[in-house]
């Protein structure tokens, strides 16, 4: 009987985790955004990241599109051996004014790259594909990065569904670069003086401690020599 009920307790727990696998293996095989962080404000190169989920079919082209609300005026493509890269650029609604003044009027929308002839990603492979973004969007905490993955029998996969808080992840969760606030150079500063000020003053504090130990050994030797003297009847 206690066999009986080990071997289901076995048995349950295989199937418990065989689901969790089951649920966690899509999240793994998303098209995502190497790192997920970037600094508003700022210049970043960042890799999207392009899993083959197919058994049968290879990935041969990826397109992404940028944000037309939160333009990115300066986009730069990675060389990578065996693609293809371009970029196509529209008209913006509202100019956007770069920190030297100049007015940008146009900004890349989308970026693509095909495979060349005898490339692909196979199944069970990725690759990344490495963009420079910048200045990024400080209006915003975050860029959705919409994409779209086509295989060689033809099919396209639409990674373009944004996540809802609260709500079950989407089958095809569209990649996203989540914006944070810049750190401000008196912060830093300031943080830095503190620190140095605190290692300063522990240092300081070190060196104090030392020197009364060497003193308080001193005083302890002579005491020491004193009582043996004492002791063995010799004057001092």
């Amino acid at each position: 009987m206690r066999s009986l009920v080990s071997r289901r307790a076995a048995a349950a727990t295989v199937l418990a985790g065989a689901a969790v696998l089951a649920t966690a293996v899509p999240a793994f095989a998303h098209v995502t955004v190497q790192p997920g962080t970037a600094a508003q404000g700022g210049y970043t190169v960042v890799a999207v990241r392009v899993p083959d989920e197919s058994d049968t079919a290879s990935t041969t082209k990826l397109e992404v599109a940028l944000p037309a609300d939160h333009p990115v005026a300066s986009v730069s493509t990675e060389p990578l051996p065996g693609w293809t890269a371009t970029t196509e650029k529209t008209k913006l609604a509202t100019p956007v004014k770069t920190d030297d003044g100049d007015e940008i009027t146009e900004a890349v929308s989308k970026v693509s790259w095909t495979a060349d002839a005898g490339t692909k990603i196979a199944p069970g492979q990725f690759q990344d594909f490495r963009v420079s973004l910048g200045p990024l969007p400080t209006d915003t905490d975050k860029l959705v990065l919409k994409a779209l993955q086509t295989y060689d029998d033809g099919t396209v996969v639409r990674w373009i569904d944004e996540s809802v808080p609260g709500q079950a992840e989407p089958q095809h969760p569209a990649p996203i670069l989540a914006l944070t606030k810049a750190v401000a150079a008196g912060a830093s500063g300031d943080a830095s003086s503190s620190s140095a000020s605190s290692s300063s003053g522990s240092d300081g504090t070190a060196r104090t401690l030392g020197i009364v130990g060497i003193a308080v050994g001193v005083v302890g030797a002579a005491l020491g020599v004193l009582g043996l003297r004492r002791r063995t009847g010799t004057g001092a």
